[in-house]
């Protein structure tokens, strides 16, 4: 393991660390957005719904590309863009006194994002030994949830709810972070400039005939669309909710709580629920996490004290795991090797999901009420559950294709 961490590069390690004071930013800021919205700016929760939505509407569309550019003109120049793109971006959040203007600043948020996080995670794949990758990225996931664990905390002590001034911190944050990768690409110029060039480059019409042509990858695309739908609520319906209700008199506050558990629970099973993972097909996992996802949705409209909503929170958070770490594996297994590229980025869609939570929580919210609550999240909940026919289907489509090969294998072995 020493060995391993030894082979990490100074660049991977400011990625790594700049992971977390970015995440922490963002954390203590975009999560209570939707309260701030509704609290200082009167706005509907369907209208804080549509504002929410619009920066992941925004990252499904652009991902796509966002590491495809890099390859062209280079993971500096592009890190660069998005980075102190941020910057703006929350100077701008704080500048914001009108609803539409947040509205534009999320959109450009969603892109930043959009086009850092691939190219961020090609870099790392760039500079680090195929004997370390999965340590890096193994860091760089813990490094994501312990910026989830501290952030909400902060963002409570600063008052993100209330006040615009925790965007400033975001974009001091950004800045610095910025300013250590200009310091970094100076010391290590040559890396700015690692690219994949010999990969075949497809195009986003060539990669939608490729996938969507595959019938066990289309199946699994719907069914994760349903997971990530079921997954957007936390962020949104739920942080609504729990100021909008009269039963919670406090709302704010359990809500940053409920997120720094939610990252610290991910912490605490990741590893032991992976293990467990990998004993089963990848299907199987995704569905279980589904079901524990869409169960703990339920749940949520059922109380209004702490305790039971933090218990909740783990059931959620298990879900969570269980889905997220299957799914990669899942489509390297039923993507074709010349297009394994095309898959991971054409699987980026079911991001759709993060769009619809907060439009259909919101529209819940409006037109029942937040007295509703226990039929709200049921409703949500069961549409959840909507994802688990299209992942055992897809479970039960790549056994069968899995069990072809095989035999096609064999009678090639036979043969020879």
């Amino acid at each position: 393991m020493n060995a391993h961490f030894k082979q990490i590069h100074p660049l991977s390690w400011t990625i790594i660390i700049g992971t977390i004071f970015g995440r922490t930013a963002i954390s203590m800021s975009i999560p209570f957005l939707s309260i701030y919205l509704i609290r200082s700016m009167e706005a509907t929760p369907a209208e804080a719904g549509i504002v929410v939505a619009v920066s992941s509407l925004i990252g499904v569309f652009s991902s796509f590309y966002g590491g495809y550019i890099s390859d062209i003109i280079g993971r500096e120049k592009v890190l660069y863009i998005a980075i102190f793109g941020w910057v703006l971006v929350f100077v701008g959040f704080a500048y914001a006194n009108q609803i539409w203007m947040f509205f534009i600043m999320n959109a450009l948020n969603g892109l930043c994002r959009a086009t850092f996080e691939p190219t961020s995670r090609a870099l790392l794949a760039d500079i680090t030994p195929k004997e370390s990758k999965l340590l890096v990225f193994n860091l760089r996931y813990a490094a994501i949830n312990l910026g989830v664990v501290i952030g909400p905390l902060l963002g409570l002590q600063v008052g993100a709810s209330d006040s615009n001034r925790v965007f400033l911190i975001a974009a001091a944050v950004y800045a610095c972070y910025g300013l250590c990768l200009l310091m970094q690409f100076w010391r290590y110029s040559e890396l700015g400039q690692v690219n994949r060039g010999t990969e075949q480059r497809i195009g986003l019409a060539e990669a939608l005939k490729a996938t969507s042509s595959n019938r066990t990858f289309m199946l699994v695309l719907i069914g994760m669309t349903f997971c990530v739908l079921g997954w957007g609520h936390f962020d949104s319906t739920l942080a609504q909710y729990m100021e909008l209700s009269p039963r919670i008199e406090e709302g704010v506050k359990w809500f940053s709580y409920l997120l720094s558990l939610n990252a610290v629970v991910v912490l605490a099973v990741q590893y032991p629920l992976v293990r467990l993972a990998a004993r089963f097909a990848p299907a199987l996992p995704i569905i279980a996490g589904n079901l524990f996802t869409g169960v703990s949705l339920v749940l949520f409209g059922m109380f209004d004290a702490l305790l039971p909503l933090m218990a909740c929170v783990v059931i959620f958070t298990i879900g969570e795991v269980l889905t997220f770490t299957a799914a990669d594996v899942l489509i390297d297994r039923i993507a074709e090797a010349e297009l394994r590229g095309a898959y991971f980025g054409m699987f980026g869609f079911n991001n759709l999901g993060m769009v619809l939570a907060p439009l259909i929580g919101g529209f819940l919210l409006d037109s029942l009420g937040v007295a509703s609550s226990q039929l709200i999240f049921a409703l949500l909940g069961l549409l959840t559950f909507c994802g688990v026919p299209f992942l055992y289907m897809a479970h039960r489509s790549l056994y069968r294709l899995e069990r072809m090969r095989a035999r096609q294998e064999e009678r090639q072995f036979i043969s020879s």
